[in-house]
């Protein structure tokens, strides 16, 4: 008899468990009181998030979730570049940042991270065009575009090995909402 009730019980709580509110009834449903289901978070959100924190692969998860959410749309594919920038994989971040300039040609930070995965890439020359683009399209407002610019304008000029040398020493740095800045002790 103690084993009958105990299963039902258990039964019970189970079964409570799987109601659509689960067993708090308060509204945070089986979640911890004030956490909401994983699907009404933006994964964009999410995402900026995990870049910030250094968390580039689940940063990439959660933006690939946030396609899924508002489609494939210049944020959303500015942002998967950008992860895929950081985890260190050139060519699908160059794929990524192509097409969003190519969606919008007026958002500026898709531009600057392009002009970087082409830093990274050796393709100095392009870059620079980029970072004009860049800057173009921000009217000049953005002192980290303006400083990439000048940056890969002096590597244009003088591509001798010791500015390649150099070149090696920069580091990505994060800012604001995508932006990044190559950084050098030049």
């Amino acid at each position: 008899m103690m084993h009958k009730l105990m299963l039902s019980v258990i039964v019970l709580v189970a079964v409570a468990g799987c109601a659509a509110d689960g067993i708090d009834r308060q509204g945070d449903g089986v979640f911890a009181p004030g956490v909401a289901a994983a699907g009404n978070v933006d994964g964009l959100i999410v995402g900026h998030r995990l870049m910030a924190a250094g968390e580039y692969e689940l940063a990439l998860k959660a933006y690939n979730r946030a396609a899924l959410q508002h489609g494939l749309n210049v944020d959303t594919l500015s942002a998967i570049g950008s992860a895929n920038l950081h985890i260190g994989r050139l060519g699908q971040a160059e794929r990524w940042l192509r097409e969003a300039v190519e969606l919008d040609p007026s958002f500026p930070p898709a531009w600057n991270n392009l002009g970087v995965v082409l830093m990274e890439r050796g393709k100095i020359a392009e870059a620079s065009e980029v970072f004009r683009r860049a800057y173009a399209a921000d009217n000049g407002n953005s002192d980290e575009i303006r400083d990439n610019l000048r940056l890969a304008l002096a590597m244009l000029e003088n591509n001798d090995n010791t500015v390649l040398q150099d070149y090696q020493n920069f580091n990505l740095i994060r800012r604001g909402a995508g932006d990044f800045v190559l950084m050098s002790d030049l």
